[in-house]
């Protein structure tokens, strides 16, 4: 081949070269700018994604007419799993007497489990979500690693709950010689997903040996279920609505009357 042959292709192969580059540059100024075009709303969506759960909860804090009471755990599922025993038993005992409570002051209630069953989490986001005026409180008892780690603690997601999840909170701390773990937000399914006030309560730890073995005693479970009864009655009907059962406030009349002897005689132990 001829010097001045290879030049000119060696000036071809370089202009279609150079050619090359400015469209493979222009592809990808396109595909940049493609990728911001559809990234950028995308990013933007994001946290509304994030928030269109609390965003959209009905506050019926003041309105409901029915409580979601969740047992946690259950069936395989056993939670935590100390000598005290697994949680999903403790769990469903102080469940099913906040139940009661909450029946006996005529108020509607669902479980989402009255045995030893296992009930998917999102089954039960699907029951508290089924009820049009509800809240939603989920019982839980907690554990750690450090065996001296103690409290109470309450828990939700949407601002909607916060009264609530307080309420309940300082009812339980009332409890003599409880320790105060405090009320903070969690990301839990049950509270994320819900369209109602939902709260989720751990009653103790069951890995500290105080907690734990009060978690066993049925009188304990009893005043546990009967201060959370009492802070959802009064979220509902305000301060002092809440009543204890007819047969416990004949059992307390009983012992605050005075003795009926046409004498003015105070009660025993009133001094």
């Amino acid at each position: 081949m001829r010097i001045v042959d290879r030049i000119q292709v060696y000036s071809f192969e370089f202009q279609r070269n150079i050619l090359m580059h400015h469209r493979f540059a222009y592809a990808m100024r396109v595909s940049c700018l493609f990728t911001r075009i559809v990234t950028v709303p995308f990013v933007a969506l994001l946290p509304a994604c994030g928030t269109v759960r609390t965003s959209g909860v009905k506050n019926t804090s003041k309105t409901f007419s029915t409580v979601v009471v969740d047992a946690g755990h259950g069936g395989y599922d056993s939670g935590a799993f100390r000598r005290y025993g697994p949680e999903k038993m403790v769990t469903l005992d102080v469940a099913q007497r906040l139940e009661r409570k909450l029946r006996e002051s005529k108020i509607k209630t669902v479980m989402t489990r009255d045995s030893d069953v296992f009930i998917p989490l999102n089954d039960r986001v699907t029951m508290e979500n089924k009820e049009n005026n509800a809240v939603f409180v989920s019982i839980h008892f907690n554990d750690s690693p450090k065996r001296r780690t103690p409290g109470i603690e309450t828990y939700y997601h949407s601002a909607a709950s916060v009264e609530l999840a307080d309420r309940i909170q300082q009812k339980l701390i009332a409890i003599p010689n409880s320790a105060d773990g405090g009320v903070h937000t969690a990301n839990f399914r049950v509270l994320r997903l819900a369209n109602c006030p939902a709260v989720l309560v751990e009653c103790g730890y069951l890995s500290n040996r105080s907690e734990g073995n009060q978690a066993r005693d049925s009188e304990y479970r009893e005043l546990l279920a009967d201060r959370i009864a009492e802070a959802i009655v009064e979220e509902r009907y305000g301060a002092g609505a809440y009543r204890p059962p007819p047969e416990i406030a004949a059992q307390l009349k009983s012992q605050t009357e005075p003795a009926s002897s046409g004498t003015n005689v105070a009660p025993s132990g009133s001094l």
